[in-house]
């Protein structure tokens, strides 16, 4: 079983940054392929950013450019650089561990983080 908790939400005007952790626990966390995801309320939950577990890095048409996934192996931790923020940004960003990774397709497994809220406003 995998638990994972996000951190690093908040309020930004437009143009700027956050920086999202996730950390999960178990010792197997370096074979994990991992997934940023946000949900706006009504909507469906969508892919932001994923990283395999060789850091292979997949981007989201709406994150190129701007966010960067990463992630530490030592720290049991993977992050999400969020840069140039815009106000469609906001969202709760969820974390997702140990999903499948088939070319740049993530599919999430059943371990969610509780979110964490970026509100991008003036």
């Amino acid at each position: 079983q995998v638990q994972l908790v996000e951190s690093g939400g908040g309020s930004v005007l437009p143009g700027g940054s956050l920086n999202l952790s996730c950390e999960a626990t178990g010792s197997l966390f370096s074979y994990y392929h991992m997934g940023w995801y946000r949900q706006v309320p009504g909507l469906r939950r969508e892919l932001v950013a994923a990283i395999s577990s060789d850091s292979r890095r997949h981007y989201a048409d709406s994150a190129k450019g701007r966010f960067t996934i990463s992630r530490d192996n030592a720290k049991n931790t993977f992050y999400l650089l969020m840069n140039n923020l815009e106000p469609e940004d906001t969202a709760v960003y969820f974390c997702n561990g140990g999903g499948f990774l088939n070319g740049d397709k993530y599919a999430p497994s059943v371990y969610w983080g509780q979110g964490t809220q970026v509100i991008v406003s003036s």
